[in-house]
């Protein structure tokens, strides 16, 4: 195993996992799988998971998460509902119930998939647009459903899409884009944020890009081109002259050979690894599974959740759980239901409330997620899911779930919980203390278990992913 990340063999990290007797399948890889892949799982799927090879789980999750992805939520009551108040806010609620009952099994019916919806949060950290500036739940919905359309497929046809997205063209100021006066936001964004990265365009490159999106403008929330409005003269873009149309600028980004890099070390970060930057030596097997596959996201999801680098010391632990995947994932990990409402506004107050990214950034994630005052309120999060009335553990109490799943003693209850919860085993030293505070805990046993999770979520461990 190499010790850095630096000395890594490319041809070794992308490789299938393949178990053996030093590091065999077992149901703590199975929760990590979950975890990255999804917002975790109960034991019960993790029981059925475990019995199915890693490569198996990883090729089966994304041809699900496709299949999900065709199958649109317009009609979803629960959105509907939302839709109906015209509160952006109250839409939280709908996404985090999709993110919540979500089945691992691969119902080839439903709607909603763990992947699916994982992606769908990268991509709208990605292509970040804000509901307190856009102010209209129907663009926010109808902009979620974009997303989680293209979320494992054509990149190229999701960012023409997303460019063309009244949200977005709100967001970024360019509902009146004009010849007269071309608005820079969108152009420059694009190369930087969605596409290249700093370093591989020109200022001047951004002006003659902003031209291409005159007279894209937004009318009775539906994009609309204004060709009185547009610059039909001749632009040079990225080494590029013509007269060109905005979708004809932005092929011009996508067919730039930073882009694969670019893209393919933003997912290397979101499903590995936080830190430190992946090495472009690493990087660039994905880039150019992105290029042979003409920019199709799925077979680099397949490669990285079914890699030895995931399953690896490099990868296992070293994430920090963002709010969603806290608080989503303490749900899903006890077979939880709760009001998801008050649930969003307690993912708020710790930094990641859906629909609000902080700006066109984005979430920064990784250790901007931790500090003493949402360290705090990570614990009270999780305090108040156990002991919220309206929590329910598969409609019953903590109890009677533990009991299910065989616990029968303190030492029985923090093996269950260590093994559900947290990415990194407990130390000696923690597993010691959990165990003392398990045995000297008294009263209503459901009480008790849920005191002692909110104890443990006082553990460094229980905030890595």
């Amino acid at each position: 195993m190499p010790q850095d990340i630096a000395s890594i063999d490319p041809d070794w990290a992308w490789s299938p996992f393949v178990p053996s007797t030093e590091q065999p399948w077992n149901r703590r890889l199975a929760a990590h799988l979950c975890r990255r892949a999804g917002f975790g799982a109960s034991s019960q799927e993790l029981d059925a998971l475990v019995k199915r090879s890693p490569s198996e789980l990883a090729h089966s999750f994304v041809e699900n998460a496709k299949a999900a992805s065709q199958r649109d939520p317009e009609t979803d009551a629960l959105a509907s509902a939302m839709l109906a108040t015209g509160n952006s806010r109250n839409l939280a609620a709908w996404w985090l119930y999709r993110m919540l009952n979500s089945p691992w099994a691969g119902d080839q019916a439903s709607t909603t998939n763990p992947l699916l919806e994982k992606l769908t949060l990268f991509w709208h950290g990605h292509f970040a647009t804000g509901a307190e500036k856009v102010d209209d739940a129907e663009m926010m919905f109808t902009q979620n459903r974009l997303l989680r359309r293209h979320a494992l497929g054509d990149f190229g046809a999701m960012t023409q899409e997303i460019s063309r997205d009244p949200a977005m063209l709100i967001y970024l100021d360019s509902t009146t884009n004009r010849k007269a006066h071309p608005n820079e936001n969108y152009a420059r964004e694009i190369m930087e944020l969605f596409c290249l990265g700093e370093g591989n365009y020109t200022e001047r490159d951004i002006q003659e890009l902003a031209r291409c999106f005159t007279g894209w403008e937004v009318r009775r929330k539906k994009f609309r081109f204004n060709r009185y409005q547009h610059d039909t003269g001749a632009k040079t873009i990225l080494g590029e002259t013509g007269t060109f149309t905005g979708e004809e600028g932005v092929e011009i980004v996508l067919k730039q050979k930073a882009l694969p890099r670019f893209i393919a070390r933003k997912l290397v970060r979101f499903f590995i690894f936080d830190e430190p930057t992946a090495p472009e030596q690493l990087v660039e097997p994905l880039a150019k599974l992105l290029r042979r596959s003409e920019l199709q996201i799925g077979p680099v999801i397949e490669r990285i959740l079914a890699s030895n680098i995931f399953y690896s010391p490099f990868a296992v632990g070293r994430k920090v759980r963002s709010p969603v995947e806290l608080g989503i994932g303490l749900l899903r990990c006890l077979h939880g239901s709760s009001n998801l409402d008050q649930v969003a506004q307690h993912l708020d107050d710790i930094g990641q409330a859906v629909f609000y990214p902080p700006n066109v950034k984005g979430w920064d994630g990784g250790r901007t997620w931790i500090n003493t005052s949402t360290l705090l309120g990570r614990s009270n999060l999780v305090g108040e899911l156990l002991r919220n009335e309206a929590t329910r553990f598969g409609g019953q109490t903590l109890e009677t779930l533990a009991k299910k799943n065989g616990v029968s003693s303190p030492g029985k209850l923090i093996e269950w919980l260590d093994e559900l919860l947290l990415a990194v085993p407990l130390d000696d030293s923690a597993r010691k203390e959990l165990l003392a505070f398990a045995e000297q805990t008294t009263g209503n046993p459901s009480r008790r278990i849920a005191e002692l999770i909110q104890t443990l979520s006082t553990v460094p461990q229980f905030h890595l992913a």
